[in-house]
């Protein structure tokens, strides 16, 4: 009976250990195929992720290209219309200047004529001068 009890006893050990064996295989199994799924899952999402931030980033590029276009048309536009508003307020000024300069020189011409006289005068004058 000591023969019987322990071949029961070796038995039962084993079929426990078999068990315990095949359930720990069925988990490594089932967390291999729980790896593999999560990996597929981020794989995908990945690659939904960067294909959106592609379409975005090509957006925003043609935005900022469009925008830039606007800017630089505004700026060539300004400075053409400020070039032109110099150009004019030069020769304006450039007029001013002549006229101011011819408008003195006439004016020195008659101060000049008061301080030493009429030369035409003197030399057509046909009067002595008395010593």
């Amino acid at each position: 009976m000591k023969k019987l009890g322990l071949i029961l006893l070796a038995g039962a050990v084993s079929i426990g250990i078999a068990v315990a064996q095949d359930t720990a295989k069925q988990d490594m199994k089932d967390a291999g195929h729980d790896t593999k799924n999560a990996g597929k899952d981020v794989g995908h999402a990945t690659a939904t992720g960067a294909k959106d931030t592609g379409h975005a980033t090509k957006t925003a590029a043609k935005d900022t290209g469009h925008a830039t276009e606007k800017g630089a048309k505004a700026t060539g536009h300004a400075t053409a219309t400020g070039a032109k508003d110099v150009g004019k307020g030069t020769e304006t000024g450039a007029k001013d200047v002549g006229k101011g300069t011819e408008d003195a020189g006439k004016d020195v011409g008659h101060a000049t004529k008061k301080v030493f006289g009429d030369d035409k005068k003197k030399s057509t004058d046909t009067k002595s001068t008395p010593q």
